[in-house]
Parts: structure tokens; C-alpha cells; sequence
């Protein structure tokens, strides 16, 4: 069975007022699961972005996890992103087949 991923957002925080905007975010909490059947592995991160005075905006309230996930891809770049992946896949790999086990003791 193949790895599935998902990118999650976890939090936004935001600078209440700037350049005429409101609720402008600065900070995105993401994190990146990977599933394989019962097999689980997640990675935790945040990105830092900067407004343009003059770029485009979107209102927070009108934001999608979509258009937010493209932003920590872009922030993270493909390499980073492709890094990330590569982790999760190794999680799983691991859960499969341990390469390090920790058996109970033989005296207990």
C-alpha cells in the first residue's frame, strides 16, 4: 500500500492592522501527515511570511487551507517540501520494519 499525505493547519497568527489591512497573517503552524494503513508519521513546522504593501490580499475570514498550504510550499520551497516527504516516508518505513526494537526484559 502507498504513503497518503495530507498538510494540515494547525494555527495563524496575525498582525491585527497593517498598510490598511486586517488580520494579516505572519505566522502559519502546518503540519504534514502520512498514512499507510495503520501506520502513522507526522512532521511539525511554522513558516514566517511578510505583507507587501500593495500586493495582493486576501481577507482572513475568506482564506482556504488550500491557499494557505500553497503558501508554506512556496515559503518551504520544493526542495524543503521534498525533504519533508522523504521523512514521512521513513517514519513509515521504520513502523514496518524497525531497524531498532525495544523487547521487554527477559527478567520481567
Amino acid at each position: 500500500m502507498a504513503n497518503t499525505y495530507a498538510w494540515v493547519i494547525q494555527q495563524m497568527d496575525c498582525i491585527p492592522q497593517e498598510d490598511g489591512q486586517t488580520d494579516v497573517v505572519i505566522t502559519v503552524h502546518w503540519q504534514q501527515n502520512a498514512t499507510n494503513g495503520a501506520y502513522i508519521a507526522s512532521v511539525y513546522g511554522t513558516v514566517s511570511l511578510t505583507y507587501v504593501a500593495g500586493s495582493p490580499f486576501t481577507p482572513y475570514p475568506d482564506l482556504t487551507q488550500d491557499q494557505v498550504v500553497g503558501w508554506v510550499q512556496d515559503a518551504l520551497g520544493p526542495n524543503r517540501c521534498a525533504e519533508l516527504t522523504a521523512s514521512l516516508d521513513q517514519q513509515i518505513s521504520e513502523q514496518i520494519a524497525p531497524t531498532v526494537i525495544t523487547p521487554a526484559l527477559p527478567w520481567s
